[in-house]
């Protein structure tokens, strides 16, 4: 099997949450989905929106890291999957070049479903925050995601 990439934005920035999901994972580095919006819907899920960015982190996986990877994001019920194309930086900071990696994005079904309670639960959240702590993301992503998932209430 061709190496596989896998996009990560929200609980899977746990590099403790990863080794027990994806034992097989390694990370790559890190990239920027420009034009993508980071949204919560109780959950952490990505849509495309112009201007916008959202700080990634990018493994390289296993088949099987995939397949648990699937169960864990409920696939293909409640999230999908999407191939990009991104720009790869170390955790240094060197420039890796451009490579496809998949992304698992939210369901319009359950967007919908999640609009009427969109707050994600404290230590989801906190998962995340600690994930954009340990690489450096611009916090005020995240925390932008969170008010306005706060205004939809």
């Amino acid at each position: 099997m061709a190496d596989r990439y896998y996009i990560a934005y929200g609980s899977n920035l746990s590099i403790e949450q990863m080794k027990i999901r994806t034992p097989d994972a390694v990370i790559v580095g890190t990239s920027v989905l420009e034009d993508w919006r980071l949204v919560f819907r109780r959950y952490a899920t990505i849509k495309k929106c112009e201007g916008f960015q959202v700080p990634v982190l990018v493994w390289k996986i296993s088949e099987q890291d995939e397949k648990n990877l699937d169960v864990y994001e409920g696939y293909p019920r409640f999230y999908t999957k999407r191939e990009l194309k991104i720009a790869v930086k170390s955790l240094n900071g060197d420039d890796l070049g451009k490579l496809t990696a998949m992304v698992y994005i939210m369901t319009k079904k359950a967007v919908k479903v999640r609009r009427n309670n969109p707050l994600p639960n404290p230590y989801y959240y906190s998962v995340i925050d600690e994930g954009y702590s340990a690489f450096r993301f611009d916090d005020k992503i995240l925390k932008k995601a969170l008010s306005e998932a706060v205004s939809l209430i």
